[in-house]
């Protein structure tokens, strides 16, 4: 049960993004379909356990996140407020807002998206009994104590590493405790000299007889702060995606009842998996392919044709995919224009022909990426220039059509990772047209956008 408390998620957002090379802030940057802050912001706003939530953002862009907590319908934000010139202005910012009434507190970086819920649910659980609370894991590598020496920095300590931690957030505090460590740290002059390098730094240096209880955090919650990180986050939310449980049966008949589906080289293969997949779960199938009534997607008026024929449009697949098994040096320009043309140009035609559809029904649009050889095999190099893409359009329709309700992702059917060329292995085939279109109905009843969802052979 929850404590009789209220709890407050505060989401420090000051930074200005200096390190990851950018102007803006880099809660701003999107990874994943979606901006940094807006994927913690779903996180808190979604958690039982929260009941308000403060946004301490960046000077100049208060509104820009006031526009987007309305749009996205996160409704236990009550206050976006600038944050100030460091962290702990930024911190009494926040603790000045939340008024008198005693209350749990869990302190934020917004640039921490990939916070699991459960540690969430485990720092209110502790405040029922402490005052503080830190969000730790232990370290990987051996920390030293370094000193000035006389040709440069010199160890002068190696500290057991069963004993050290390296510190994430949230921190949990109740109100009252929180802030009267803030008030003795701002009345202490050399507080500005040697500031606390994070909250718990405060309680512990001004309330030292306070105990701060550990939380276990995560590897992968990560702080977004250098460029590589973006990279990392990008993925590890790519992963995320592909192992998230598939809605049940009931959840996809009720988003697929009745509901308009397009398919596009539902002729043979994932598309006419698809296709009996989602019949089977109740919604209206339209499957084009050149085999089946010559709708080719490389013909933007073919597609839209189709379309037109169909009427109104919920979901549109685009399968259609054309596999070069050749050398790239060797193929002919014939073969590359139609492989370029199928795999490349085909998902942009029906993209421009599927928004207005779209648009109309706040729908999904959804892509693969076609499957082709391994690494070293002939056909590798074209494979991968189409894939990429495919993705990077995914991803960038994705923010282009967020703010009209079109959702777009795709889904790679991958080998697992063997070794190419391993002693004895024998290569991984690529997973069937069933297990494929399994994933693909889960992803379009999802509400992910900007993913690319993988699916790989033993997920069948």
């Amino acid at each position: 049960m929850k404590s009789g408390l209220r709890t407050v998620g505060v989401l420090l957002a000051g930074g200005v993004g200096q390190r990851v090379g950018l102007g803006t802030p880099k809660q701003l940057i999107r990874i994943a379909g979606r901006s940094i802050i807006e994927h913690t912001l779903a996180l808190f706003n979604a958690s039982p356990e929260i009941d308000e939530i403060i946004v301490l953002m960046t000077p100049g862009f208060t509104a820009e996140v006031g526009e987007l907590v309305a749009a996205r319908g996160f409704g236990k934000v009550s206050h976006v407020l600038e944050g100030g010139a460091t962290r702990s202005e930024t911190t009494w910012r926040a603790l000045r807002a939340l008024g008198d009434a005693e209350c749990n507190v869990l302190l934020h970086d917004a640039v921490r998206p990939l916070l699991e819920p459960r540690i969430i649910t485990e720092c209110v659980e502790a405040l029922k009994e402490a005052s503080a609370v830190e969000v730790a894991i232990p370290s990987s590598d051996t920390i030293v104590v370094t000193a000035q020496g006389p040709g440069g920095e010199v160890v002068r300590e190696v500290p057991d590493r069963s004993r050290l931690r390296r510190v994430q957030t949230p921190q949990g505090f109740r109100l009252s405790v929180i802030r009267e460590a803030y008030e003795r740290a701002f009345a202490d002059p050399g507080f500005a000299l040697r500031p606390a390098t994070d909250d718990c730094g405060v309680v512990l240096r001004y309330l030292p007889e306070v105990p701060i209880v550990v939380v276990p955090g995560s590897e992968r919650n990560i702080k977004v702060t250098h460029p590589v990180d973006v990279h990392i986050a990008e993925r590890l939310f790519q992963l995320a995606a592909s192992a998230a449980p598939l809605p049940s049966q009931d959840a996809l008949r009720e988003v697929l009842g009745g509901r308009s589906v397009v398919v596009f080289g539902g002729g043979h293969g994932i598309g006419a998996a698809v296709a009996e997949l989602a019949r089977g779960h109740g919604a209206v199938v339209r499957a084009f392919s050149r085999s089946l009534d010559g709708v080719r997607v490389e013909d933007a008026a073919s597609v839209a044709k189709a379309l037109a024929e169909v009427g109104s449009v919920d979901f549109v697949v685009n399968a259609a995919e054309v596999l070069h098994v050749g050398r790239l040096v060797e193929a002919s320009e014939a073969v590359l224009a139609g492989a370029v043309d199928v795999n490349v140009l085909g998902p942009v035609n029906v993209a421009r022909a599927a928004h207005p559809y779209l648009r109309e029904s706040g729908g999904a649009l959804l892509f693969y990426t076609a499957p082709g050889p391994r690494r070293g095999q002939a056909g590798h190099a074209l494979y991968c220039a189409t894939k990429a893409a495919v993705v990077e359009l995914t991803r960038a329709l994705a923010d282009e059509w967020e703010g009209e309700g079109i959702r777009v992702n795709c889904v790679n059917p991958c080998r697992p990772g063997t070794p190419v060329g391993a002693s004895g292995q024998e290569p991984h085939a690529l997973p069937s047209p069933r297990a494929v279109a399994v994933t693909s109905i889960g992803v379009l009843a999802s509400g992910l956008t900007g993913q690319v969802v993988d699916v790989l052979a033993d997920d069948e």
